[in-house]
């Protein structure tokens, strides 16, 4: 661990050294508010702000003629911007497309490529992923006229925070037909090594897939040469598009030729696609995984936000990533706050290369305690039952925001501020 001063001028001293800082300028940050929610909702830039008003401008001025005489013609606008998030994510551009939500593209990817065959018929996830993928799972296993409670097979957690990537390995059996993970644990923000379980599964001939909705835009990644199968994330996390932003998703290149389960219209080639043939041919890109026509509104904010990730490089991205997470973790440990009477707990990985984007903090009264930072300006998140998760975003926070925040904990445990509030959770935390 890195030895970091406590002081806060300690703190503005890194913030003048920081090649990153120049961006925070062009976000509308919340006044008087410090923001470590991003990991939930990245904040708006004044370039994603132009792309949106860009395009309404466009349609205010063109009507249906946006279609092909926009400045990016809306008909191929989706391909355009999977072609810029390729270089993000370490892929090739025909092997990305922007479309649909997080969800969606999951039942798309795992009705396309989950192809139970004998006793290979189990999908292989785990207990620690966000719920919402486990849901899916079991309804694509129904759908293939199974029983989730026999064929969704979950990796066990050792300690409830950690997974450990022997242990998913150790699953891989020959009954497993398809294997999906999170890129980073959503709950504790523990990166699995992406790269070992990818060649692991193509050696045992099982496709994979991962849910890079929590490392999207906060690190590089390299799926193409990873040789993952498949992979989705949305971009309203670190990628800042904006509530409900359009997500994205990747296919391997070897597979860009298979049938996608759920097809329609603008999943169709291209140059054909206005023909209205009944017989379906599909786009022999990942464009093929498209349904329907896009969400343009939804969209064209991830234009302006890839400008800006384009100009400050995803490998910058990340290196100042971990230095703001890793300054967060050593303050707590040299303030002396993982002790007594303080008692917070560090719930994410210390390790650089097992850590994503946010901090989990894990504290008894961690309902409290959140509640008290969002009334001190503070905006992080919380989930049940004891974990309050800080993401110190590159492109906008600064080490200034992390030891306010470090110094408002300490405070909140001094002063007992928390006992004024109630442990009831609000209804989006």
């Amino acid at each position: 661990m890195v030895n970091y001063k406590t002081s806060r001028e300690f703190a503005i001293e890194l913030d003048k050294k920081d090649s990153l800082n120049v961006f925070r300028e062009r976000f509308y940050l919340l006044p008087a508010k410090i923001y470590m929610d991003g990991n939930s909702l990245g904040l708006l830039s004044r370039d994603a702000e132009k792309s949106l008003l860009k395009l309404l401008d466009q349609w205010k001025k063109l009507g249906i003629d946006g279609w092909l005489q926009a400045e990016n013609p809306w008909f191929y606008y989706a391909e355009k911007l999977g072609a810029q998030m390729a270089s993000l994510i370490g892929a090739k551009p025909e092997e990305v497309i922007i479309t649909s939500s997080t969800t969606v593209n999951l039942h798309s990817l795992v009705g396309t490529f989950y192809q139970p065959v004998g006793k290979r018929r189990k999908i292989l996830a785990d207990e620690l992923n966000f719920p919402s993928d486990i849901y899916a799972l079991s309804s694509q296993i129904k759908l293939k006229g199974f029983n989730p409670k026999e064929n969704l097979v979950l990796v066990k957690s050792r300690n409830g925070r950690f997974l450990r990537e022997e242990d998913i390995v150790e699953m891989m059996s020959e009954e497993i037909a398809l294997i999906l993970l999170p890129s980073v644990l959503y709950r504790s923000g523990q990166l699995l090594d992406m790269e070992y379980l990818s060649n692991e599964a193509i050696k045992r001939r099982i496709m994979i897939g991962f849910d890079c909705s929590h490392s999207a835009g906060a690190m590089p990644h390299y799926f193409n040469q990873w040789g993952i199968d498949f992979a989705f994330w949305c971009h309203y996390k670190y990628m800042n598009n904006g509530p409900g932003g359009v997500a994205g998703l990747y296919i391997n290149e070897k597979h860009l030729k298979s049938q996608a389960a759920l097809t329609g219209w603008w999943g169709y080639r291209k140059d054909k696609q206005f023909d209205m043939s009944l017989t379906f041919k599909k786009a022999k890109t990942a464009g093929g995984w498209q349904i329907g026509t896009p969400h343009l509104l939804s969209m064209a904010p991830l234009e302006g936000s890839l400008k800006i990730f384009q100009e400050a490089g995803i490998n910058n991205v990340r290196e100042k990533s971990l230095q703001l997470t890793g300054y967060m973790i050593g303050l707590l440990d040299r303030k002396g706050l993982t002790k007594k009477p303080y008692n917070y707990q560090i719930g994410s990985p210390v390790e650089e290369k097992r850590r994503g984007g946010h901090v989990a903090v894990e504290h008894p009264e961690a309902a409290r305690i959140n509640k008290a930072l969002k009334d001190r300006g503070i905006i992080p998140d919380f989930r049940y039952p004891n974990i309050i998760r800080f993401a110190p975003v590159a492109l906008y926070n600064t080490f200034e925001d992390v030891w306010q925040v470090v110094q408002a904990l300490q405070d909140i445990i001094d002063n007992v501020e928390y006992k004024n509030y109630d442990e009831i959770r609000e209804s989006v935390t």
